[in-house]
């Protein structure tokens, strides 16, 4: 095990970066342009690392970047590099899944690395906190290709990359449930977590501050999902309760309601904290989360605090 690795409530956190360090861009998932890989490489290299992009990260194979094998090639070959400190998810789409139960942590265990990516990538993230490994749940190649060097989440990434942890802030929301409560913090795509039911990968809820977004999907299908955390005993054994971005579908009222107030009446029983409208999502304020990590989570009268237990 490394020795500048280091475990917290039994998840490990890879080392930190530092300038000259070594990271591998893949695609574990849909395909990418190539124009979009370009520009994260070139804004990984002006941080002073080393980047190196997987064989078939600008590859194609339908909707993927490669078949089965060569997605889990490439992931495989980034987690056992020895070298490498850090693999960063050139983007979501789907196709994470298919490599869940294919990958294997031995020499990953030598020399641990951060994950990062959102998005179909929260399979991944729940395969590592199956294997009691922290990752970075955070924007990919598209915004770092495209965003300003001082965007703010770009900023964000790139501290916890090299080891200054944030303290996020953001304003109050009428439907929120005040209070505040510590734990680990685990969550991601709301439809990609909910695959993870009722497998080994399920994020485990005692202890759990949980986060939730997503994108694309109806309301009531985003209602479905949360009954089932609800009638599951999910929702009753978490310590506090993140609603991110719910992006990119139509308000059409199928619930009585919009889906905020839908959730929040769903959500009226439980006793600790709870922030809506949270920056974390498909969205350009899509803040950087270490999933695995002890947090402590203030909704306040007039702002929301999360801030990372050092």
């Amino acid at each position: 095990m490394s020795a500048d690795s280091y475990k917290v409530m039994n998840i490990l956190f890879p080392p930190y970066l530092q300038p000259g360090d070594k990271v591998i861009i893949v695609s574990p998932s849909g395909k990418i342009d190539k124009q979009l890989l370009l520009g994260a490489k070139e804004r990984l290299q002006g941080w002073g690392l080393k980047v190196v992009t997987g064989r078939h990260a600008d590859g194609a194979y339908g909707k993927y970047a490669g078949t089965i094998k060569q997605r889990l090639g490439d992931l495989q070959k980034a987690m056992d590099d020895p070298s490498a400190k850090a693999i960063v998810c050139s983007r979501g789409g789907y196709g994470a899944v298919h490599l869940v139960d294919k990958l294997d942590f031995t020499a990953f265990a030598e020399h641990p690395k951060w994950l990062v990516g959102f998005s179909d990538i929260t399979a991944l993230h729940c395969l590592f906190q199956q294997n009691g490994y922290a990752s970075l749940h955070a924007p990919m190649a598209r915004h770092l290709a495209m965003e300003p060097a001082d965007n703010a989440c770009t900023e964000r990434l790139r501290d916890i990359l090299f080891g200054q942890l944030p303290t996020y802030v953001c304003e109050a929301h009428k439907l929120n449930h005040r209070g505040a409560a510590r734990g680990t913090l685990r969550g991601g795509n709301m439809a990609v977590a909910y695959g993870m039911r009722a497998t080994p990968y399920d994020i485990p809820p005692e202890g759990t501050i949980l986060f939730l977004e997503d994108v694309g999907e109806r309301p009531h299908a985003v209602e479905r999902m949360m009954y089932n955390l609800k009638l599951g005993g999910v929702l009753e054994r978490l310590s506090g309760l993140i609603i991110g971005q719910f992006t990119e579908y139509d308000e059409d009222r199928s619930l009585g309601k919009e889906l905020p107030a839908a959730l929040a009446d769903l959500l009226k029983e439980y006793g600790y904290p709870i922030c809506f409208d949270f920056p974390v999502g498909h969205v350009a304020n899509n803040v950087p989360l270490i999933e695995g990590a002890p947090v402590e989570l203030t909704v306040g009268k007039k702002d929301v605090t999360l801030g990372f237990i050092e």
